[in-house]
């Protein structure tokens, strides 16, 4: 509901907390020297405010300018509520001059502000750009705008159309002591003097874009004639009282004339015509004076005059009339007559007994006025000129100074207290602590420009340093030090104290016509008034208001509204009562979370302990007038209460439909640092003036129930109504109040970086990311308080909404209107009991985790409102800090109230995953899940999940994918027990597979094999089986050991064929893939494994079905090949099956093996040897010199053993032939070939160990016709070497034949002879056992054989030749020998049969 807002104001002071205003200098020096025995006027100060200041869609929106006078000095400063100003702050210095009294005045055109400036010898006018034309388009989106007085420093000043000196002529008569200046409609700057001789001069500059002379007009009584010259001695104008002395001038333009008002020394008041130069009106104050005898004797120095033009009332003048104890206002309306004659008619004479009036100003229907009492108090009022029949003024609360002593708890620390005190966002500016350290220092340094902490840190340095340096002693006693520290830094407050209470001097009062704000110009800041509620108002106003009320706004019944006022006089004598103690006391009990209502009790019975001056008595005979105490304190309750049924404001835009440059005003309206900090600042006030209200009010309602039938008329039931109703309400405001009150005094901590890109990232795994980051227009020298970061990241949109969701946005911006309501809007968003969650929220946001912890802390024990949300925000908290567990127990909490609380509704409405969870505890508990994941908790992933899992019984989905999760996170931590144990819980087949699929991967990559092999995997078996294939199939075989992990997987099971399987394929695509030693090495062993498995099996199974050849494996779910068409290629033909048995496995082994004998002893050669057939590695073998193997090869796969022996037979050749070199290489391979015996001689050389080694194969491997013997013959003699002979003679023994047909077929005609002949020899008894012959030609013996064909061809030859006769003899005659023995020999055979 809308807050009862009062007649009164309070003060709130918007300072700035920089240390040091950023004023830039300009000095404009004219060579002018000083006057002498100069006038010193008192330091004043005023304000301008721009035409559109009330329109929302202006540049210039709740934007002015405010200046301070001192001496020869200009301070301007430009400030907006809506944006931060740049540049906004300039120093003019007037060398050797003196700005007089209303010296400065401002005025816009439409291009330009216009800075009209007298000093007591010069004028001066600064041009500067007006904002509508610094900015010209009316989007503006900037955060920060430039001031109008950003370019000032570029200004020429000094400049003949700026700057002029006042003819010289002055300096006879004397300084002028007041002043007024005003720009005409062509342009012209006017500069009213009042002479100190009487009389006013104006002194005229042309428009600033012409050229043109200073011209001089005076107007006096005696002579209306221009005086281009100056102004003339009052010796010779032969006046001799200055009874017209002017002491305050006014001008307004009307009907293209300018009318000069001047209020006199004699008390008149006279009205003079720019245009004409005469006095159209002259009027005696006095008779507006009632009881005015003797005042016509006084001189009237403080007589004062202000103008008021509305178009309703038309042009309003007030006259302060300063008569000591009688001043009074007299408000008159000039009225025009007939023949350009004016009159004024009296409107309302007003009394006040005020002794000092600073400064007042006029709109068209009040009088505001600032004064300053004997004991130097600011006292601010305002009164209704036209509707005010009992001359009663309304009151302003200024803010009282900080108090002068601090009260420090036994308990408490001096240092930290002081410092809390001095540095809280209320009481100090930033420069009255700067000073007073200056100072405290002894100004051994000039403090520059530091930040807040920076100049926190200075002044403890400081008063410790000076408690230290005064030390004497080296010991004290506890006690002794916190005195000292008390001293010191009391000493040091008490110098702030001063320095404060010089800033908050005022100089001025403004009042904007086209806002109604309120401003008070003090001598080191800006305040503002702000409209005062009524609940407020009642508990703030001063006794003599209080008793002279008839009626509050808070209630219509005049029954009820003299009850309320009675019911606050009696709370006002509680809160005289209650010490300071014991408001210490009941402030500690609200810390400490202690109940309110039994604080009041003890805060009660000290009243009635040391109640000297019957201060109860006093409240009870109050009390016995109260007719119905029960209705006024609901009333009260009611209006202090801010809870409301709807949340404020909203995410929603504001008004469908609005233009684009209304949204964007509305998106900077009351948004820069002055308006954070007043708005702020303001629900401070207001929340430490209720928690006082609601304190005092418990305590009265104790003395209530203490009091009982004595003072209430109702008797019981009330007391009841009292008891059960009206206290527990009270106790709760009042901790709400205390929680608001602290939360706007919390100031915001500064975040690193690093904390803020974490905490982004957990809002957005929370899908809450849109909340705003932290402010970017946050002063690196002002502090913020968490409100005051509220107020800027998110409340002030959301008020601002609400706001203009109920009103136009083309109406004007009524300040008390729109400020109250700000101030109302955020403090029912604050406050606990509101549905509405966003100051948490903000705070967790911007990494404000203490002051979070604490808000949360205090709304503990009495807040029923967000309970779950409160404990999600803790547990974020926790997080943040690291503490874990504490979290997780805070999320748990949560839980229950998922469905109830606004904020956890809309974290879990926020799921977008494709199976959301089916119940909103578990859409939350997924959240929550993540984002401890996000932070890297796993083992609170897991208890939370394995919580939510007893949650989601009905539930498959969710069900699966909690376990899948706690699968993930144990298989992350290394339990690989707990990892295998969830993923069999796990109900979705799909989900389980995906699981089993990591698991082995992972556990493969850690090396973690037992576990991998061990596990049951009871239904699973067929699963992991293809997975571990599928990995194997589908991996570099020498990075990964699937293969290995599978074989050991069968092994353990018992299933051999399986596991030689296997092995089997790997050792296959080892040999296909990997071409290097190592790969053909564990090739070698792959085989052997699968033999090894194979042997283990009964003979009759001990097959395997040989792998598929190529990389290509048919995998379940793969998608299907096309070919190089486009087209899905046919179905394969399913190839026929091949089964290996041992036998096959062990050739393949063989065959590994000799490749892995080749690798071994020529490198080069394992790229390959890899695939080569038998054949290929029999070639392979025989080129590198390894016969041993190349024969093991060929015996396996039963091949040809020539090709051996030729390449045998081709490097005993090479060898009898080649060098050194050769030899030397020699040993090498032959070292590789088991010889089988050793001969260590030393003639043996390598030629002869390869001959030896041939001859050991030709005896180890004989073949029935003597093949090899043959093959290594022929290579010999086809190379021409000479036969050894040993192989001759071995050869000879088994075949002769054939040696005789190769010895013909190398033409070597006289070994075939000798051959012939020893043949021949041999059968006929001589030598036969060198043939093989058993027997020689007998008639017993078997018959006996002739190569007859070949020794024909021999005869044949060597009879063709004449060199060979002779052994063709030989021959010819050794066959007839024989041919005469076997014709014999026939002949005996026959005879015995």
């Amino acid at each position: 509901m809308a807050a009862v807002l009062e007649r009164s104001f309070i003060e709130i002071c918007g300072f700035e907390r920089e240390t040091l205003h950023r004023f830039r200098e300009v000095t404009v020096n004219l060579g002018l020297s000083a006057l002498p025995g100069g006038v010193k006027f008192p330091d004043s100060a005023g304000a301008f405010h721009y035409e559109e200041s009330g329109k929302l869609l202006s540049v210039t929106s709740n934007r002015f300018i405010h200046w301070s006078t001192s001496g020869d000095t200009v301070q301007l400063v430009e400030q907006s509520l809506d944006t931060n100003l740049l540049n906004n702050a300039v120093n003019l210095k007037f060398s050797h001059c003196t700005v007089l009294p209303g010296g400065v005045n401002i005025q816009e055109t439409l291009n330009n502000v216009i800075i009209l400036v007298c000093t007591n010898q010069s004028i001066h006018r600064l041009v500067l750009p007006h904002p509508s034309r610094m900015y010209r388009s009316e989007l503006v989106t900037e955060l920060h705008m430039q001031s109008i007085f950003t370019d000032v420093m570029k200004l020429s000043v000094q400049d003949s159309s700026h700057s002029a000196v006042i003819p010289s002529s002055v300096v006879q008569t004397g300084s002028p002591i007041t002043s007024t200046a005003w720009l005409s409609q062509s342009g012209e700057a006017h500069y009213a003097l009042a002479s100190p001789a009487g009389g006013i001069m104006v002194v005229t500059l042309p428009p600033h874009d012409t050229q043109g002379g200073v011209s001089v007009l005076e107007l006096k009584r005696s002579s209306m004639m221009w005086r281009l010259s100056g102004w003339m001695p009052t010796a010779i104008r032969g006046e001799q009282s200055p009874a017209d002395l002017v002491l305050s001038v006014a001008v307004r333009e009307l009907e293209e004339d300018s009318f000069i008002f001047a209020l006199c020394q004699d008390h008149k008041l006279r009205m003079w015509s720019f245009r004409e130069q005469a006095c159209l009106l002259e009027a005696d104050m006095l008779e507006y004076m009632p009881a005015c005898k003797g005042v016509n004797r006084l001189s009237g120095q403080g007589h004062r005059l202000r103008l008021a033009f509305s178009s309703t009332t038309g042009l309003c003048l007030c006259v302060y009339l300063a008569v000591p104890q009688r001043g009074q206002f007299a408000v008159l309306q000039l009225v025009a007559t007939d023949n350009n004659r004016y009159s004024l008619d009296h409107i309302s004479s007003l009394f006040t007994t005020q002794e000092t009036l600073v400064d007042f100003a006029l709109t068209s229907t009040d009088i505001w006025g600032v004064w300053v009492d004997d004991s130097n108090t600011t006292v601010v009022k305002y009164i209704n000129f036209e509707h005010n029949t009992a001359g009663q003024w309304n009151q302003v609360f200024v803010q009282p100074p900080p108090e002068e002593e601090v009260h420090i708890g036994v308990d408490q620390d001096p240092r930290e207290t002081y410092l809390e005190v001095l540095f809280s966002p209320l009481r100090f500016t930033a420069s009255a602590i700067v000073k007073a350290l200056q100072i405290y220092r002894r100004g051994s340094e000039r403090i520059t420009d530091v930040s807040w902490e920076t100049l926190k840190k200075e002044v403890t340095v400081a008063v410790e340093s000076e408690l230290q340096s005064s030390v004497t002693e080296f010991e004290f006693s506890q006690e002794e030090y916190r005195q000292l520290q008390v001293e010191f830094w009391s000493k040091f407050y008490a110098c702030c104290l001063q320095y404060q209470e010089a800033l908050s001097m005022p100089l001025g009062l403004t009042v904007s016509q086209h806002t109604n704000m309120v401003c008070l110009l003090k001598k080191g800041f800006v305040s503002f008034l702000l409209p005062c509620f009524a609940v407020d108002h009642l508990y703030l106003s001063y006794d003599e208001y209080l008793f002279s009320e008839e009626e509050t706004p808070l209630t219509e019944d005049p029954e009820v509204g003299r009850d309320i006022l009675q019911l606050v006089q009696c709370l006002r004598l509680v809160s005289d009562a209650v010490s300071g103690e014991m408001a210490y006391e009941m402030e500690k009990a609200l810390e400490h979370l202690q109940s309110p209502e039994r604080a009041a009790e003890l805060v009660l019975e000290n009243m009635l302990s040391n109640d000297n001056d019957n201060m109860i008595e006093d409240i009870q005979n109050k009390l016995q007038d109260i007719r119905n105490p029960m209705a006024a304190m609901m009333v009260l309750l009611r209006e202090m209460d801010l809870e409301t049924d709807s949340e404020v404001g909203g995410d929603g835009p504001v008004t469908p439909g609005q233009s684009l440059n209304i949204r964007i005003s509305l998106s900077q309206l009351y948004g820069s640092s002055s308006a954070v900090s007043v708005v702020c600042q303001a629900v401070c006030h207001m929340t430490m003036t209720r928690a006082l209200f609601c304190r005092d009010l418990l305590i009265l309602q104790k003395l209530y129930l203490r009091f009982g039938d004595n003072v209430f008329l109702g008797g019981g039931a009330q007391l009841l109504q009292l008891q059960q109703d009206l206290i527990p309400r009270s106790s709760h405001l009042l901790s709400s109040y205390y929680l608001l009150k602290h939360i706007s005094q919390s100031l915001a901590s500064s975040v690193p970086v690093d904390i803020i890109d974490a905490n982004l990232q957990h809002l957005t795994v929370l899908e809450l990311s849109d909340t705003p980051a932290l402010s970017t227009n946050r002063s690196v020298l002002s502090p913020q308080t968490v409100v005051e970061l509220f107020y800027q990241t998110a409340a002030r949109r959301i008020i601002i909404s609400h706001i203009y969701s109920q009103q136009q946005s083309n109406s004007l911006l009524h300040w008390s209107h729109m400020i109250s309501n700000v101030v109302n809007l955020l403090a029912q968003l604050l406050w606990p009991s509101n549905p509405g969650f966003q100051f948490p929220e903000c705070l967790m946001a911007n990494c404000q985790y203490t002051q979070l912890q604490e808000y949360v802390r205090l709304i503990g024990p009495w807040c029923q409102v967000n309970i779950g949300s409160c404990r999600f925000m803790l547990g974020q908290c926790y997080l943040a800090n690291g503490e874990g567990q504490k979290a997780l127990q805070c999320f748990q909490e949560a839980a229950t109230e998922v469905e109830k609380e606004e904020f956890l509704m809309r974290l879990t409405g926020s799921e977008e995953e494709e199976v959301a969870a089916s119940t909103p505890r578990l859409q939350y508990y997924n959240k929550v899940l993540r984002l401890l994941e996000d932070v890297g908790l796993p083992e609170l992933v897991i208890q939370l999940a394995s919580l939510a899992i007893t949650e989601a019984v009905s539930d498959v989905n969710s069900q699966a994918a909690l376990w899948t999760r706690i699968f993930k996170h144990h298989l992350d931590l290394g339990h690989n027990s707990e990892a295998y144990e969830a993923l069999t819980q796990n109900p979705d087949c799909s989900m389980q597979l995906d699981c089993l699929r990591q698991l082995v991967v992972v556990l493969c990559e850690r090396s973690q094999l037992q576990d991998l092999v061990q596990f049951p995997y009871v239904n699973l078996h067929d699963e992991v089986v293809s997975i571990i294939e599928s990995r194997a199939r589908g991996l570099d075989l020498l990075a990964h050991n699937y293969y290995e992990l599978l074989y050991a997987f069968h092994i353990n099971r018992h299933n051999y064929r399986k596991a030689g399987t296997v092995m089997f394929e790997f050792g296959m695509r080892l040999g296909r893939e990997v071409r290097t030693r190592l790969g053909l090495q564990k090739q070698v062993n792959c085989y052997l494994a699968a033999l090894n498995c194979l042997r283990l099996i009964r003979p009759e199974y001990a097959w395997i079905v040989q792998p598929a050849s190529g990389a290509v494996y048919e995998r379940p779910g793969a998608s299907p090949k096309r070919n190089s068409d486009g087209e899905f290629s046919s179905e394969p033909v399913k190839r026929q099956v091949d089964i290996l048995e041992l036998k096959d496995l062990e050739k393949e082994y063989i065959l590994s093996r000799s490749r892995l004998t080749l690798a071994q002893h020529h490198p080069p050669s394992a790229a390959i040897a890899g695939s080569a057939s038998a054949v290929e590695m029999v070639s392979l073998l025989v080129q590198t010199g390894l016969f041993d193997s190349a024969l093991s090869v060929c015996q396996t796969f039963r091949l040809n053993l020539t090709s051996v022996f030729e390449g045998l037979t081709f490097k005993c050749i090479k060898l009898q032939f080649g060098g050194e070199e050769s030899q030397n290489d020699a040993w090498s391979w032959l070292a590789a070939n088991q010889l089988s015996s050793v001969v260590n001689t030393k003639e043996s050389s390598a030629t002869d160990e390869a001959w030896r080694l041939l001859a050991s194969y030709l005896d180890r491997y004989s073949s029935s016709n003597a093949q090899y013997h043959r093959c290594v013959i022929n290579k010999l003699l086809s190379h021409g070497v000479p036969l050894p002979d040993w192989l001759v003679k071995s050869y000879k023994a088994v075949d002769a034949a054939s040696l005789l047909r190769l010895f013909l077929n190398f033409d070597l005609l006289d070994a075939a002879a000798e051959l012939v002949l020893e043949y021949v020899d041999a059968l006929l008894g001589r030598g036969h056992q060198y043939f093989g012959i058993e027997r020689p030609l007998s008639a017993t013996s078997s018959s006996v054989w002739l190569p007859y064909t070949s020794i024909d061809q021999l005869l044949q030859a060597l009879n063709e030749t004449q060199t060979n006769s002779s052994i063709y003899n030989k021959v010819r005659d050794k066959l007839d020998d024989y041919h005469k023995l076997v014709e014999q020999t026939t002949k005996r055979r026959l005879v015995a049969r």
